[in-house]
């Protein structure tokens, strides 16, 4: 049964006046108090009835979603939960759109920006690409009162309003301690396979993995980067040519590219001392996770990620405030043995 603001003011021991101010933001809440209220709508994991609200608003919300265009397993997941915001569109009184661009490619990106800002949306959920021309356009459109919220992938240092993804920096450091507990008291080589350098998510992963290597396990040496352009075929031939390399020890897959990782692994017959850790559950993580092939998935919930950038351009366009504790999306780290 889903939790009730009851519920809420029953956990955090406040009125239920309190706590509808909490959530519509209205002052006249003490600051230890308002951390209570947040503190129980997390622990209950607590969800607004938007669309009561928006009924009573009679208001529709036109919200486009830019995705890249690519053979992504994890984007087709993201696009498919998508499509499924569409389906309850009538009930939440959304108008969602997906616009597609190339992977990669910045001025593809603004290009699309730049016509959505004459179209005129309530708001804009994006996989950025980290460039100075993307934030630029991304700056100007926030200052002409445009919600945008960055998905998976953020844009650093820009105006945009919210960031709806995992903190790509900790589960790179995550990342790093998996893998250098499981290798344990092994040296050698770790191999790296990412995307494109071009997005932030990948470039934040890398960075927090690398300090935990420099730092903990400083017998382990990261090779430099494969970058797989989110392309199966490339990751392959990247990954095994790779292979060829006799000191590699592990992988770390921060990105995209998994099946070809995959194929390149079984083609290879590696010897399963060599350690894999991937980012992303998807059928075939699944399935190698089942098989062996890799050891650990570091996984982001693409629906919670969708209904939140759902919520906050919706309250961005309302004028209201953002609930933080409603909005953290959590890192899953999956092995064979907790597979939901």
């Amino acid at each position: 049964m889903r939790p009730t603001v009851h519920d809420i003011a029953a956990a955090a021991g406040v009125s239920l006046a309190t706590v509808d101010r909490v959530l519509n933001q209205r002052p006249g809440v003490r600051h230890v108090t308002r951390e209570k209220v947040e503190t129980a709508i997390r622990d209950l994991g607590y969800i607004r009835d938007v669309a009561a609200a928006n009924l009573a608003k009679g208001r529709t919300y036109p919200l486009v979603f830019i995705l890249p265009a690519s053979d992504n397993s994890f984007m087709h997941g993201l696009n498919a939960e998508i499509r499924q915001a569409v389906l309850r569109s009538p009930a939440e009184r959304t108008d969602i759109r997906i616009v597609e661009v190339p992977a990669f490619d910045p001025a593809a990106l603004v290009s699309v920006l730049e016509g959505l800002a004459r179209e005129k949306p309530c708001g804009i959920a994006m996989v950025a690409t980290d460039a100075p021309e993307v934030r630029a356009v991304v700056d100007r459109l926030v200052r002409e009162r445009f919600p945008i919220v960055t998905l998976v992938s953020d844009l650093t240092g820009s105006l945009r309003h919210h960031y709806a993804g995992v903190d790509n920096i900790a589960a790179g450091r995550t990342a790093a301690r998996l893998l250098g507990r499981f290798l344990g008291s092994r040296k050698g080589e770790i191999a790296v396979l990412a995307g494109s350098m071009l997005v932030r998510d990948h470039r934040e992963r890398l960075e927090g993995f690398a300090a935990v290597m420099a730092e903990e396990f400083p017998d382990l040496a990261i090779l430099p980067v494969l970058e797989g352009r989110d392309d199966p075929e490339v990751a392959h031939r990247l990954v095994a040519d790779a292979l060829g390399n006799a000191g590699i020890v592990g992988i770390y897959s921060l990105g995209a590219g998994n099946r070809g990782l995959i194929r390149a692994l079984k083609e290879k017959a590696v010897d399963r001392t060599l350690t894999v850790v991937a980012h992303e559950l998807t059928a075939h993580t699944r399935a190698a996770l089942v098989d062996n092939t890799i050891d650990a998935i570091l996984n982001q919930d693409a629906g919670h990620e969708v209904r939140s950038a759902i919520r906050i351009l919706k309250a961005k366009a309302d004028g209201l405030a953002v609930i933080a504790a409603q909005e953290r999306i959590r890192l899953d780290i999956f092995l064979k043995d907790n597979l939901p």
